[in-house]
Formats: C-alpha cells, structure tokens, sequence
C-alpha cells in the first residue's frame, strides 16, 4: 500500500495532504486559489495519483504561503508512499503538446533533489495567482519528493497552456518513475543500493 498523509501547521498555512501512488487519478483539491487547484487536479487525473490538499492559508497576504506549503506537503506526502523507493522505476519524461505549446519533463526519483526550470511567462497572473509562484510550487515539489527534475517550454503563446503543460508533463513523467517493474520488485533501482 503505496499511501501516506502528511498534515502540516505552521502560522501561515494548515495543510492535509494525502497520496495514493496506485491510485486512478481521483482528486479532491481545495486551496483557496482556483488556478492551483485545476493543475494539482491535472496533476492527479494524468499520473493516476489520487490527490487529496486541503489547503487553508494566509491568502489575505498573498498566494506565496500556500502555494509553496501545498508543494512542501504534497512531496513529503509522496517520498513517504514511495518508502525505500523499491522496485520503482525510477526515471520518467514527457513531451507535452497543447494547442500551440510543447513542454518537456524529464525526472529521477533518485532523492538528490534538483530543480532546472526553464520556463518563462508574458503575464504576472493567472487567474488570482501569480505566475512567479509556479517555479516555486515545482521547486518546493521537488525538494520535499526527492525528485531531480528538469521542466523545459520548448515554445508557446498561451501562459494558461504553458504551465498546464508542465504540471501534465509532471504528471506523465512522474506516472512512469512510480510504477513498479516486476522484474526487480525488491530491489532499489540504484548500484549503491538506497536512494
């Protein structure tokens, strides 16, 4: 049983966060940002990762706090499922087109967390978030999870179309490094033998 809850309080958020890795991509997202939530929903329907954020943060000041916490909860939620990270299959990529963008996602589960964002926006916001939050919800994401991730735009127009493509990208990419392979079940996929 792949699953693991993580509740975490702090002064500026209070956060549940809940992870099924053998899910089928069922979701219940409330953060109090509309934006973030259809991309951790894009992120769970197309990983098949069911998704449950309860979010309640100090958007009176502005979205940074529970933009950056979600993430902190939601990767520590999934290095936990992931335990000793046996049998994964470690690494996964995508390349995602949508309508006039292309977005590439490479990653490795290895737990030497890295983040390579190459990802530019011609509007500050979406919606009520800002645009500049979304590097720190992947970084924050990839930190927590143990993720080395690479997220690339190779080209685009539509901002909108742009960061779905990366959170969907995630989402595939992430779908493949979490399956196991039957062949090596028991083992971590590593010479060293621990991630």
């Amino acid at each position: 049983m792949r699953r693991a809850q993580v509740d975490r309080s702090t002064s500026e958020t209070k956060i549940s966060a809940a992870v099924d890795l053998d899910g089928t991509g069922r979701y219940r997202v409330s953060t109090g940002l509309g934006f973030l939530d259809h991309m951790v929903e894009q992120l769970s329907r197309h990983s098949l990762i069911d998704i449950d954020l309860q979010v309640q943060g100090d958007l009176h000041i502005d979205g940074h706090h529970t933009t950056e916490d979600s993430a902190i909860a939601l990767g520590q939620a999934v290095t936990e499922a992931l335990g000793e990270r046996k049998g994964i299959e470690r690494y996964g990529d995508a390349l995602i087109p949508m309508d006039e963008t292309l977005t590439r996602v490479a990653l490795d589960l290895s737990n030497r967390p890295y983040l390579i964002w190459k990802v530019d926006f011609s509007r500050d916001k979406l919606g009520e978030m800002d645009t500049e939050l979304f590097r720190e919800w992947f970084q924050a994401f990839a930190f927590n999870a143990g993720i080395t991730l690479h997220v690339e735009n190779l080209y685009g127009l539509n901002n909108h179309h742009i960061v779905e493509s990366c959170y969907k990208g995630l989402a595939r990419a992430l779908r493949a490094a979490v399956e196991i392979d039957p062949r090596k079940a028991d083992q971590v996929p590593s010479t060293k033998g621990a991630l």
